[in-house]
């Protein structure tokens, strides 16, 4: 039961992760050479420091890969359901278009932001399908289950 909720903390934090890591690691995409009270915002980004922002995306960074090669080699050992990677990575996609998307929506511009309609257009129904995807397969559950050694059961089917 241990292993169970261990994998499971591992899971969420690295769905987490993942936006913050992409987003602290993308930067600012301000247009240069113009000050910040020149540019057009269509949405005001968060008042941090440019430090502070690498300094949290490469944490979620660290995190992103502690988590992934954990949860990788519990793949690889049998004890952790590898149906769970089904709910996972669609969720670590979205992650990565929420991410991306924060920064395209934040970013200083003159005159219109094309790419906040584009994040918005696309990446918004996208994400979507993801996560829709995602909680179907988790609530539609898994064959298998665990042994009572915390290893996985292989399905008779």
């Amino acid at each position: 039961m241990k292993m169970h909720k261990l994998h499971t903390a591992a899971s969420a934090v690295l769905v987490t992760a993942v936006p913050v890591a992409t987003w602290g690691l993308i930067g600012r995409q301000d247009a240069a050479g113009y000050s910040p009270s020149e540019l057009d915002y269509a949405v005001q980004p968060l008042p941090l420091a440019a430090s502070l922002e690498t300094s949290l995306g490469v944490i979620s960074l660290v995190l992103t890969v502690v988590t992934a090669a954990l949860l990788a080699y519990a793949s690889r050992s049998d004890t952790f359901d590898r149906g769970r990677w089904m709910v996972i990575l669609p969720l670590i996609v979205a992650g990565l278009i929420v991410g991306a998307g924060w920064r395209v929506l934040t970013a200083g511009v003159i005159g219109a932001n094309i790419g906040a309609g584009l994040v918005i257009w696309v990446g918004g129904p996208v994400t979507a399908a993801l996560l829709f995807w995602a909680l179907f397969v988790g609530l539609r559950g898994h064959d298998g289950g665990t042994d009572g050694n915390g290893r996985v059961r292989q399905s008779t089917v």
